[in-house]
């Protein structure tokens, strides 16, 4: 029988399980019963759903409600329409602690009413607590303690605390924080309002804090952070990012264990327009014979701390009509003493004009776990992640970091000239300044800014050895590297990135830039010991840039206009002076078939021209295709001059350049050789003729010039125009006058011998040619091909001066001294007698 109605009792017990198991979530009773002078209410209000849901309502008495408040003394049962009800209601929870009329709650903060007895929704708990100025409230949290967070982040387990003040009637917002940080306490006065946001989730029945009673604390409030081992902290100013209240004071209190050392670095500083007191920051440090240690906003901030210290923000009486906004986030990292730190380095910068000096962390990937931050400081505390020392100075460095290989330096130099009649000519060697080195700090990069009056001067970039341009075909391996870049604005112009190794003799530019070093590896000052580089400020010149090439015996030589894969720059003209050795051949090749420019307005042109004859090719690079392989026996320019592209259809040339030694025929050399040796035969007789003649008239008496009053003096009436060429006829040859003969009277001297005419001999210039490349076309006169030869020269020549030198020929002794001096210099023929009047 008792087996039997226990079988009972389990059947039912099954279908009571069964059945609630099948009820809706929603349709569960709940009753929320709230004790008389509790102060607290409950409401449940909508929330904000992610998704348009179907309505839900609360349900009381068969009523369906929206919202549901219940006050202290109430008791209310109710239930929900709808199975989810934490996507449609969210309720709060609202204490009111009165602390002026009588003694305050102190201890541990219960969660009230029970989160089992609460349905399951997103809650919010707030604690308003009101106390007089002479009371200060402290909340303490258990551990893990609080971690403050900026606007608009959120916690990962959705529990979040805020903390409010209050300065007389005004709200001030404290912070807003999360689980696993280091703030333990917070200190306020006048009272406090505490949030606790819970997800419908979390099922906790503690509220995390307790509240105690402390001693006024004459200042908005104060907040511990308490660090046990290494680790870092963000925290900012009260109302933050708004503006900190008006001539307030908050303070910071950090516990550091004794073994580690501290840091400040602020990251986010605003200050406002004060017309009383100043806005600072104040340090209760240990061991500072000076606490507190004051410092501005914008000062370095203390570092490499010992032991606890307090941080306190001080505001000011702001301007009325324009008040600005005082606003303050930092970071406090605390890690062990790092290596170098006893250590200080001298860098003297003193002798330096226009100069700066920059030591940063590199920039690292991003880690979840912590890693100790390099610090530079400057004398004792003074330190920061990234120090910039200015000329002018010396100064005292040391270096907190447990690897020195996490730091770089970068640096900057600026050389100008404002009158062109000072700087011409003038060179300036382009060298890190070895003080620098010193540092136990890997160098980045250092960078020159080249400086010269528009339209006056231009700069020449000369390097100890030749140069190569990086491209891709042909990268640098080297340790360093120069990069070239203007500095005009609106003109993004890059002449490319350099390194030793190449054929780059020289690089003129037209206007301002600026010149980077880089370096790559950590013994780059091996290397860049042997390679220099000089710039010199020279006369203006209108191309943007020309590079003087000189290729080496068996290397290829790539070239490419600047700008590189971004483009040559609109209505930019860029020329390469290329040097082909005497017993070579140069092979011009281009790497593409067509550029790919497409032109909005103008034209771009190739110019291609032979430095000796002057013959050039001009191409059209929008139309035409790119030449063959073409090879060149002497010196040449390549000029290109862009148009302003469509956008996306940018001009960007690749060429190489390569030698051979010159090939000469076997024909060639027999008939070159028989050729000279006729040549030497004749000379030969040329002498011995001239030698027998000058013994003759060794012999004859000195020569008299003889006045011919015979001659006609006038002009012909009537010119006769040239019936030949000047190529055709012997205008341009002129019989030689003896002086000794014409004015022999003149060069005796007071002993009746004759002086000795001054003679000297031609001499070849000496001096450089080839230094200006060809002008690109007019774009009224570009055609699309046009091609010169020899024959045909530029404008700025002259064909007549260049190609048809005067000759001099000797008069036959027989016509010397005969009495006819009337040689008409125009005509061999004779002019024509002007008619008689009377005839």
């Amino acid at each position: 029988m008792a087996s039997l109605e226990c079988g009972v009792r389990v059947a039912l017990l099954g279908v009571l399980l069964l059945v609630a198991a099948r009820l809706p979530r929603g349709a569960e009773a709940f009753a929320i019963a709230l004790p008389p002078g509790s102060g607290i209410i409950v409401s449940i209000k909508p929330g904000t759903p992610a998704v348009p849901v179907k309505p839900c309502y609360l349900v009381i008495s068969k009523k369906e409600l929206s919202t549901l408040s219940i006050k202290s003394g109430e008791k209310t049962v109710f239930h929900f329409s709808c199975q989810n009800p934490e996507r449609h209601f969210v309720i709060e929870i609202q204490k009111n602690v009165d602390c002026m009329s009588g003694p305050c709650p102190f201890g541990e903060v219960q969660l009230q009413p029970s989160t089992s007895s609460l349905p399951a929704l997103n809650r919010t708990f707030v604690w308003d607590v009101k106390a007089p100025k002479s009371v200060g409230l402290e909340l303490q949290f258990s551990v893990p303690h609080l971690r403050q967070i900026g606007p608009g982040e959120s916690c990962p387990d959705g529990v979040t605390y805020s903390v409010n003040g209050r300065i007389d009637t005004t709200s001030v917002r404290i912070g807003t924080f999360c689980s696993n940080g280091t703030v333990s306490r917070i200190k306020m006065q006048e009272g406090v309002k505490m949030t606790l946001q819970l997800p419908w989730f979390d099922r906790r029945n503690v509220s995390g804090f307790s509240i105690a009673n402390r001693t006024s604390i004459k200042r908005l409030c104060v907040i511990e952070s308490v660090f046990e081992g290494e680790g870092s902290a963000t925290l900012m100013s009260a109302n933050y990012p708004e503006g900190f209240p008006e001539d307030e004071l908050m303070t910071w209190q950090f516990v550091i264990p004794a073994h580690l050392r501290a840091s400040v670095s602020f990251l986010t500083v605003n200050v406002s327009n004060c017309v009383k007191k100043e806005e600072r920051v104040e340090y209760y440090i240990p061991g500072s014979t000076s606490n507190p240690e004051v410092f501005k906003l914008k000062d370095q901030q203390p570092g490499n701390m010992a032991g606890n210290f307090n941080l306190s923000l001080q505001g000011c009486d702001q301007d009325v009509q324009n008040p600005g906004i005082l606003r303050l986030q930092f970071r406090v990292l605390v890690q062990h003493p790092q290596k170098e730190s006893n250590k200080t380095y001298l860098v003297d910068l003193s002798n330096e004009r226009a100069m700066s000096l920059t030591i940063e962390a590199r920039s690292d990937t991003l880690s979840h776990r912590f890693v100790p931050t390099c610090f530079v400081c400057l004398e004792s505390w003074t330190c920061s992640t990234n120090l910039t020392l200015t000329s002018g100075s010396k100064y005292k460095v040391s270096f907190l970091c447990d690897s020195l290989t996490r730091l770089r330096m970068k640096g900057e130099k600026t050389i100008s000239c404002t009158d062109h009649r000072y700087c011409h000519r003038k060179s300036f060697p382009l060298q890190v300044p070895e003080n620098i080195f010193q540092l136990p700090v890997q160098l980045h990069h250092f960078s020159w800014k080249l400086l010269v009056p528009k339209e006056k001067l231009s700069l020449a970039l000369v390097p100890t050895q030749k140069l190569q341009q990086s491209t891709n075909e042909r990268g640098c391996n080297t340790s360093f590297s120069y990069f070239v870049a203007g500095t005009v604005p609106g003109q993004d112009l890059y002449f490319g990135s350099f390194c030793p190794g190449g054929s780059i003799e020289q690089i003129r530019v037209k206007q301002s830039i600026s010149v980077t070093f880089r370096t790559f590896k950590p013994n780059f000052r091996q290397e860049a010991s042997r390679q220099g580089l000089t710039v010199s400020f020279i006369p203006y010149f209108k191309e943007d840039g020309i590079f003087t090439v000189t290729p080496d015996i068996k290397s290829k030589v790539y070239l490419r206009t600047p700008t590189l894969d971004w483009g040559l720059p609109p209505l930019t003209s860029v020329s390469w002076n290329i040097s082909v050795p005497r017993n070579q051949v140069a092979c011009l090749t281009f790497l593409k078939e067509r550029t790919g420019v497409v032109c909005q307005t103008g034209r771009a042109f190739m110019i291609i021209q032979e430095q000796r004859s002057h013959a050039e090719e001009i191409f059209n690079l929008e139309d035409q295709v790119l030449p063959k392989p073409r090879f060149h026996h002497h010196s040449f320019w390549v000029n290109i001059s862009n148009c302003s592209p469509v956008s996306g259809k940018h001009l960007d040339l690749l060429f190489l350049v390569t030698l051979t030694p010159r090939k000469t025929d076997l024909t060639v050399i027999i008939i070159a050789a028989v050729g000279g040796g006729a040549l030497l035969l004749f000379a030969l007789g040329l002498i011995i003729c001239c030698v027998k003649r000058k013994k003759k008239e060794i012999n004859k008496g000195p020569v008299v010039g003889i006045y011919n009053g015979n001659i006609n003096t006038q002009m012909p009436k009537q010119q006769k125009k040239f019936q030949r060429g000047r190529k055709d006829n012997d205008s341009h040859v002129y019989a030689v006058i003896d002086d000794t003969m014409v004015y022999g009277q003149l060069l005796q001297d007071f002993n009746g011998s004759f002086l000795q005419a001054e003679v000297d001999t031609y001499r070849p210039f000496q001096g450089p040619t080839g230094d200006c490349p060809p002008s690109p076309p007019p774009i009224c006169s570009r055609a699309l091909t046009a091609k010169l030869t020899a024959e045909e020269h530029p404008p700025c020549f002259s064909p007549e001066s260049e190609n048809e030198p005067y000759t001099f020929s000797h008069p036959n002794n027989g016509n010397v001294g005969s009495g006819k001096t009337d040689i008409p210099l125009l005509d061999t023929q004779e002019p024509v007698k002007p008619a008689d009047p009377g005839e």
